[in-house]
């Protein structure tokens, strides 16, 4: 670990540091484990429905209190404050959704009842999961782990991404709160130290939301202490437009997905692969569409586009056009940083792209995309499978059998048809290859929270 213990928090769109922060020992998170592990047989051995109270009362405090956190967030990742709003706004209905079906997929569940023997598949908590976070969608990717592991049993050591620290000390606060234990839910503050720290603290799992690069190494130690490990990485998410859509309601749909958040999503589109019969077309509108996106202040009520939160990412968006450039693409719109405080780059559209530009195939995560000419649908595919990642993929067409036939071919854990950049509660959020491992949201990204036990019942 470093030394000191005093980190800053820089606000994106100035550059400028406006709070810091003690960061965690080596010591502190030690200890910090080892409260979790001493507390969780506690939470454990409360009823389901008392957790579900302390939840719930979470839940209410988020939507009270929205206003307030949505400026905290805003001003510490540079997140659009109206963007701000809606993640807050949409947290409750997901929260509501662990809510209502945490019992029925942690149920036990009789296989078989004879005279004299019962087999039942039961249910129980991992034990103490350690949260590593991501700063993109704090709150939406923070509470798909948290909040189910919560709700099961678990205790929880939570590392917010040290661009979102402050929203997750708020997200600790009002846990604890709503009655949440704190040495249930335990904050854990730092960088890449203390992720790692957590690793060698003695968890029994590790949730973590980021890189490819950074997961890799995550699995690689944990595998040390054969720990379960659930990965929520990157993705290169491609979309296909055919030859009979709608142009100017594919391009709305199709830029908002790719530059919503100045793209720095993990489901944002970040490749376009275009039929030719309708490829100048769309590209004309798309320019249009993205030329009209404001880019400024995130308190700025009417902002579009913020800076990206991370100063370092302006190098590689860069280095992705200039090396699309050299390859033979036009830049039609953008294509550099903006000369002016904090960390803006301009709305970049790219054509004429190919697989073989780094902005085709290296994870872009801002407001930069790529747009390629394709000759059929059999093209579309193989350019879409053309990749290590395997997040999202989507198809726009008018008809649904047309769409079904490319999709059900992409390797990918979520397919979209007409639509992109969307998650529900209710579906499993999961990646393929480079994409990650396990799943988050739906009934299965709450199982993934508990363990089986196999009973074997015979009457004497």
């Amino acid at each position: 670990m470093r030394y000191p213990w005093r980190m800053k928090i820089v606000d994106p769109s100035t550059g400028v540091a406006y709070d810091e922060v003690a960061e965690d020992s080596l010591a502190d998170i030690t200890r910090k484990a080892a409260a979790a592990r001493a507390t969780q047989p506690d939470w454990a051995g409360r009823s389901a429905g008392a957790r579900i109270d302390v939840i719930r009362r979470f839940r209410q405090l988020v939507i009270e209190r929205k206003e307030a956190l949505a400026r905290v967030l805003s001003r510490e990742v540079g997140k659009p404050i109206a963007q701000a709003r809606n993640e807050l706004g949409a947290v409750p209905a997901r929260i509501e959704f662990f809510l209502d079906n945490v019992q029925r997929a942690c149920s036990d569940e009789t296989v078989l009842r004879e005279e004299t023997l019962e087999e039942r598949i039961g249910w129980e908590p991992l034990g103490v999961v350690a949260n590593i976070s991501a700063w993109n969608y704090p709150w939406f990717v923070g509470s798909n782990v948290f909040v189910p592991a919560l709700l099961t049993g678990n205790t929880v050591l939570y590392k917010p991404s040290e661009f979102a620290t402050l929203t997750g000390v708020s997200i600790a606060n009002l846990l604890h709160e709503a009655g949440v234990p704190k040495d249930v839910f335990i904050p854990v503050l730092g960088g890449g130290d203390a992720g790692a720290a957590l690793i060698e603290a003695g968890i029994h799992a590790v949730c973590f939301t980021g890189s490819y690069a950074t997961g890799r190494k995550i699995a690689e130690a944990a595998s040390k202490h054969l720990l379960k490990v659930q990965l929520e990485l990157g993705g290169k998410d491609p979309t296909y437009v055919t030859d009979d859509v709608v142009v100017d309601t594919t391009v709305a749909s199709l830029a908002d997905g790719a530059f919503y958040n100045s793209g720095q999503s993990c489901c944002s589109v970040e490749r376009i692969y275009v039929h030719e019969r309708v490829y100048d077309a769309f590209v004309e509108r798309f320019v249009k569409e993205v030329a009209g996106f404001k880019v400024g202040d995130p308190s700025d009520e009417g902002t579009y586009i913020g800076p990206l939160t991370r100063p370092a990412q302006l190098d590689v968006l860069e280095r992705q056009v200039a090396d699309a450039k050299a390859k033979g693409a036009r830049v039609l719109l953008g294509g550099k940083r903006m000369a002016r405080p904090g960390n803006y780059f301009e709305p970049t559209v790219v054509a004429d792209a190919s697989n073989a530009m780094e902005l085709m195939r290296d994870e872009s995560f801002g407001p930069v995309i790529g747009i390629a000419r394709v000759k059929d649908d059999a093209e579309a595919l193989r350019l879409m499978n053309d990749t290590a990642y395997g997040l999202t993929a989507g198809v726009y067409c008018r008809e649904q059998d047309r769409a079904a036939t490319v999709l059900s071919q992409v390797h990918a854990g979520s397919a979209y048809w007409n639509c992109c950049d969307r998650v529900s509660p209710r579906l499993p959020w999961s990646g393929r290859g480079h994409s990650g491992l396990g799943t988050t949201l739906s009934i299965l990204g709450i199982r993934a929270f508990v363990q089986p036990k196999a009973w074997h019942l015979r009457k004497a």
